[in-house]
């Protein structure tokens, strides 16, 4: 995948990711500046999203920790780095059920 590409499949990601809070039924306030997205709930904890482009990874920051994410064009789907390669929207929706101290669906998985 070449920067472009990157920029234009991370930028849809953060895009899906606003989408998907707008029709879920959950109480999280986010905002997006300059390709950062910041997740709010509703006790003032956050998770924030960010493009990487020169090592083509979306990072995510939480109150469990910094995860990375890659790309992967076989499953098409967002892999995390470390462990047992958990997809973004699944790690999405665990995060955030943690941190909003209930359960949280975001995303179907």
């Amino acid at each position: 995948m070449n920067e472009s590409e990157f920029i234009d499949l991370a930028e849809e990601t953060i895009e899906a990711i606003q989408e998907a809070i707008d029709e879920s039924d959950a109480d999280i306030d986010y905002d997006e500046i300059n390709g950062v997205l910041t997740l709010e709930f509703e006790n003032g904890s956050q998770i924030i999203f960010s493009k990487q482009t020169p090592a083509k990874q979306l990072w995510m920051a939480a109150k469990a920790g910094g995860f990375h994410f890659d790309y992967d064009d076989a499953t098409q789907q967002w892999l995390c780095d470390s462990g047992n390669k958990e997809n973004l929207h699944a790690m999405l929706n665990r995060l955030s059920s943690e941190q909003a101290g209930e359960s949280v669906e975001i995303f179907s998985v």
